[in-house]
């Protein structure tokens, strides 16, 4: 098991959350989450990423983790031993009982911000990141007998592997925890936003055509720059 800590020391006090990612890919996960908001939380032990890899616990001596599916198809399918075994190695010295597996399936719940502030109430998430065509399902039956099992999609698409939804609940669910953003206000969903931002010089010359910043924005009446946040 690897701790990830960006200044290159275990943690040394209890984090607000530890991430357990399941991936064979380790390397597709760690340079998003080293940077920006996520290394800083890292740093300051809001919380702890770590990593166990599903071949590490197959017994053949390929380190195969697929097999061909049943009832035919393309494609191979991850094996559920090894995918259980190093979920139960992530779990191995946690004894809290605030701990929930998330295993990402184009068929699962959809993952919100409403969803992203009940896990951010666990201690430990664990993040199941398939690859190929997917996972034995009965890994799932398996699981459920270490942790509760959530089915979260991230949205109405198929990707390569789960590492993406794996980062993508890690960023959410990080950015509710106190302290992360600075302040509360800082989520947006907390408050008044937008999807149009503008920042400095107020005009923009580009190609003979001037772009301005929308002039409510200047008013410094909140109440009309709130109205015409919400229409957008």
């Amino acid at each position: 098991m690897k701790l990830i800590s960006i200044s290159g020391e275990m943690a040394t006090k209890k984090p607000f959350i530890r991430f357990h990612i399941i991936t064979l890919f380790q390397e597709a996960c760690e340079s998003y989450l080293s940077t920006s908001i996520l290394a800083r939380a890292q740093k300051e032990k809001k919380i702890c990423v770590d990593y166990q890899n599903p071949r590490d616990f197959v017994t053949n001596k390929w380190g195969k983790v697929d097999e061909r599916p049943y009832g035919g198809g393309p494609g191979m399918v991850m094996t559920a031993l090894p995918v259980v075994k190093a979920v139960k190695k992530a779990l191995v010295r946690r004894k809290k009982t605030n701990v929930v597996i998330v295993w990402f399936t184009p068929g699962g719940k959809e993952f919100t911000n409403k969803e992203a502030e009940k896990l951010a109430k666990s201690d430990d998430i664990v993040l199941v990141a398939g690859r190929y065509e997917g996972i034995d399902e009965r890994a799932v039956k398996m699981l459920k007998t270490l942790a509760p099992v959530k089915k979260y999609s991230t949205g109405h698409y198929v990707l390569t592997g789960g590492e993406l939804p794996a980062m993508t609940v890690v960023d959410v669910v990080t950015r509710r925890l106190p302290g992360v953003l600075g302040k509360d206000a800082s989520i947006e969903e907390r408050r008044i936003s937008s999807h149009e931002t503008y920042t400095r010089p107020e005009v923009i010359e580009w190609e003979g055509k001037k772009y301005r910043v929308p002039k409510v924005l200047k008013t410094g009446n909140h109440a009309d720059i709130d109205a015409w946040r919400k229409d957008r």
